[in-house]
């Protein structure tokens, strides 16, 4: 196993926790690469197909999606639900249901039906515009397309249209005056509905979206307003419609515990609903399963204390103890799951196009001399005399240094080449204070943050509020990795840095087995493209992504892997253009391309440009508005 300087391979998993979160779809391989291994005897180096990617004469950053990933996640989910039923003689089945807002692109839906074809894996729509995708779809006969979301008659009639094709469409009532509009289109149609109904729990799922769930919840009918369904079905002859009982209690579940509990409270109301005289097939217990973002394997909001085998027994358990407690049929059960299915699909790749930071040395500031102020010479004596022993004072002496420094340089006592020297200085100081209390186990209060303040920056050449918005709204965690020089000791702690001009564009919170750690350790610069990875991005970030700035949609390669770390790029998706980007704000083309025609050639009147400058900027202009949004770099 290849090392550098007893750095070794191992060494690099654990500094990335590699193992911990990757859930064995990637890997730190020997020669220091990231891996993606879709299934035994298959991986692919990442970076071999970046370079493949730039080999086309494309531009980064590009998400690269395994279709792969995706099939092997769908399998995943539904053998363990096939396993608990089986291993506790469970009477009835299982079904699984995608929702396709967690990511509507064409790959990740079709390739979830396909995958869930033979295991009758269904979709869900949470609008029209969702809907008329999930009809489009081949799926399984048996597969529920599932119509989640306040509807209109339009929405209601699409769905009972679905129901004429062939398809298993069930109509989630949201509220309870949806019921008389779905009875009045299927009247209308002469089609017979399949309804289900969502009933608010009064349990509650944990970490971020704990509020979405509960009394409070914002989609759900209450215990008197499911009873008066069952009722109305009755009068209208048409109970048997009522086929479904949904329930759901948020995003990203981190408690195995909430869960057990969710689904006891849901399956007493499916009994309930039986003994009222429902005739239904499917308890749906909602979305929630999730995804160990951080490897803790904890209550954490990035993190779940549960493994997909168990989530799967627990449900399966705990719906046949109550069903056989109140005597009444085992249900099918079918869940929502999105983002386990999809987070782990996809990388983004970010090529690292500069480095920022405090000063690491004092060779190009001026040396002192005998007119260099007092406070300067008094910072390099701390920075000479810190020791084990008395760091802490040195800390305090050098941050009143500093304060006077500042001070007596917006009086004018101080020239620039001396604060220049003192700053500098200043650093140093840091730097060395912090190797002296690396590994200590009590560090004051007054230091903790030293790390971060002498974070470098990584200039990445991406936008977060594009490819990440959940790490900017919500704090959300993702691991991220360098794709390469895993053999060699990172060197560096750095923060990311995005090329939008928004201050919030910035990552300064990585993943850690105990807490949440502000700095993430990266190489030293050797003058070669450096390319990090930002892993398990593949739910939500597609779909929730921003135009500020006018960054467009990231490039995507579609990349299958074949035996001996060979790979296919199936598709390569370019990213918008910058013309898409303006053209979305309400401009036109051609509009703009005859302004700086006109004003080229107002400024040739004046004397300020030639015939010829004139036809090299129309032509420059015109490429920037048919180029990537993204800075376009020659790749080393």
């Amino acid at each position: 196993m290849k090392t550098t300087s007893k750095y070794s391979i191992a060494d690099a998993a654990e500094t990335y926790l590699v193992p911990n979160w990757s859930n064995g779809w990637f890997r730190v391989n020997d020669d220091g690469q990231m891996e993606v291994t879709p299934s035994p005897g298959l991986h692919v180096v990442i970076q071999d197909v970046v370079e493949s990617v730039l080999e086309r004469g494309e531009s980064l950053p590009v998400i690269i999606r395994f279709p792969q990933v995706l099939s092997g996640r769908v399998k995943q989910l539904n053998e363990a639900f096939h396993k608990a039923i089986d291993e506790y003689k469970y009477k009835g089945a299982y079904q699984g249901v995608f929702p396709i807002k967690v990511n509507q692109r064409r790959l990740v839906v079709e390739t979830i039906a396909q995958a869930g074809y033979s295991y009758a894996h269904g979709l869900e729509a949470g609008s029209k515009a969702e809907l008329a995708l999930c009809l489009a779809q081949k799926l399984n006969p048996d597969a529920l397309l599932c119509c989640n979301g306040f509807k209109d008659d339009g929405f209601i009639k699409l769905a009972l249209w679905g129901r004429t094709l062939g398809k298993n469409v069930v109509i989630t009532l949201e509220k309870y005056s949806e019921l008389e509009r779905i009875l009045k289109q299927a009247r209308a149609l002469g089609v017979k509905p399949a309804i289900g109904v969502r009933f608010k729990l009064h349990a509650r799922g944990s970490g971020q979206w704990e509020e979405s769930g509960g009394d409070q919840a914002k989609f759900g009918l209450n215990a008197y307003e499911l009873l008066r369904v069952v009722e109305k079905l009755r009068e209208e002859n048409m109970l048997d419609s009522l086929v479904m009982l949904h329930t759901h209690i948020g995003s990203q579940i981190t408690d195995i515990r909430r869960i057990k509990v969710a689904v006891r409270e849901a399956t007493q109301t499916y009994a309930g609903l039986i003994a009222a005289g429902a005739q239904l097939k499917y308890l749906n217990v909602g979305g929630g399963l999730g995804v160990d973002y951080d490897g803790s394997k904890t209550t954490f909001y990035a993190s779940m204390n549960y493994t997909l085998a168990e989530y799967a027994a627990d449900i399966v358990y705990t719906v046949q103890e109550v069903c056989k407690a109140r005597s009444v049929p085992e249900p099918t059960i079918v869940s929502e799951s999105g983002r386990a299915l999809t987070a782990h699909h996809s990388v983004l790749v970010m090529p690292v196009v500069d480095v920022t930071g405090p000063t690491r040395d004092l060779q190009d500031i001026p040396e002192a001399g005998e007119n260099t102020h007092q406070i300067v010479k008094d910072m390099e004596e701390v920075l000479d005399n810190i020791t084990a022993r008395n760091y802490r004072e040195m800390y305090n002496d050098a941050v009143g240094d500093k304060q006077t420094l500042h001070n007596l340089f917006d009086l004018g006592y101080v020239t620039l080449s001396d604060r220049a020297r003192g700053e500098a200085l200043f650093n140093a100081i840091l730097r060395k204070i912090s190797k002296l209390i690396a590994g200590e186990k009590y560090v004051p209060d007054e230091l903790e943050d030293l790390q971060k303040v002498l974070a470098d920056k990584y200039i990445c050449n991406f936008s977060l509020f594009q490819s990440l918005p959940d790490n900017w709204a919500i704090q959300a965690l993702f691991p991220i990795v360098p794709l390469s020089r895993l053999d060699e000791k990172p060197t560096r702690q750095g923060t990311l840095v995005d090329i939008t001009c928004d201050s919030d564009g910035k990552i300064e919170k990585f993943i850690d087995l105990r807490d949440v750690k502000a700095t993430l350790p990266l190489h030293e610069p050797n003058g070669k493209p450096y390319y990090l990875g930002v892993f398990l991005a593949g739910a939500y970030q597609d779909v929730l992504g921003s135009s500020h700035n006018l960054f467009g949609k990231v490039s995507e390669a579609h990349v299958t892997a074949r035996p001996g770390g060979r790979y296919h790029i199936d598709l390569f998706v370019r990213g918008q253009k910058a013309r898409r980007m303006i053209e979305s704000m309400g401009y036109e083309e051609g509009m703009l391309r005859d302004s700086i025609e006109d004003q080229a050639d107002e400024a040739i009147k004046e004397g300020l440009l030639t015939d010829e400058q004139e036809t090299e900027l129309l032509e420059d202009y015109g490429e920037e508005l048919l180029g990537y949004t993204y800075l376009e770099y020659e790749e080393a």
